[in-house]
């Protein structure tokens, strides 16, 4: 299966290339929209600001949201699963519009130490309380300073707490999977989680 991560000024392209591989996909790095939207599935990565990385975006955005909303397989990590959402407050200046996938913001997260480094366990979700087990109990590795409001928190499939402030860890909808923390950091049990969201998001 071909994999293409967008490049988007995101940086950790090369470790979450290696990942897929291992994984036994074909990945691939894409600067250009247009022509990552020719793959199998689409991967958003996940070290950088959200208003560089919607900037860069800013040209074929709805493009991109069109091919999405249309069934393309799509793994967002960290920075690429907040692109999910309408708005983030990460511009101090003004809020920046995201891809819109899904109803919500993005804002700083509700803590004294900012930013949430390091590894947290993974809480299970009330919401969807179907969701595999696997998705949850699981410490996997975190680095960020913002996290993901959803209006409609059906779509949590997993929750991570950083002092008082319980956020997303994972979202799950049609054929998009999320994660706030980086999978191609944590070991064993993160590329096993990495794996079954490749496959959940291309049956």
């Amino acid at each position: 299966m071909r994999a293409t991560i967008l490049d988007y000024g995101a940086g950790n392209l090369h470790s979450l290339a290696r990942a897929l591989t291992l994984l036994g996909l074909e990945a691939r790095v894409e600067s250009s929209v247009r022509a990552a939207l020719d793959t199998q599935l689409l991967v958003l990565p996940g070290v950088g600001a959200f208003g560089c990385a919607v900037d860069r975006l800013e040209p074929d955005r709805e493009a991109l949201a069109e091919a999405i909303r249309g069934g393309l397989p799509l793994i967002g990590i960290c920075l690429g699963m907040q692109l999910f959402f309408e708005t983030s407050e990460e511009d101090d200046t003004r809020r920046r519009r995201g891809l819109g996938l899904l109803p919500g913001c993005v804002t700083r997260l509700r803590s004294r130490r900012v930013p949430h480094i390091g590894w947290t366990p993974l809480g299970a979700s009330e919401e969807r309380p179907t969701a595999r087990p696997q998705e949850r109990d699981q410490p996997m590795y975190f680095a960020h300073s913002y996290a993901c409001r959803p209006e409609n928190l059906a779509v949590v499939s997993a929750w991570a707490t950083h002092e008082a402030d319980r956020f997303p860890a994972s979202i799950r909808f049609g054929r998009v999977a999320g994660v706030q923390f980086h999978p191609e950091k944590s070991s064993v049990a993160g590329l096993a989680l990495l794996d079954r969201l490749v496959s959940q998001v291309t049956q």
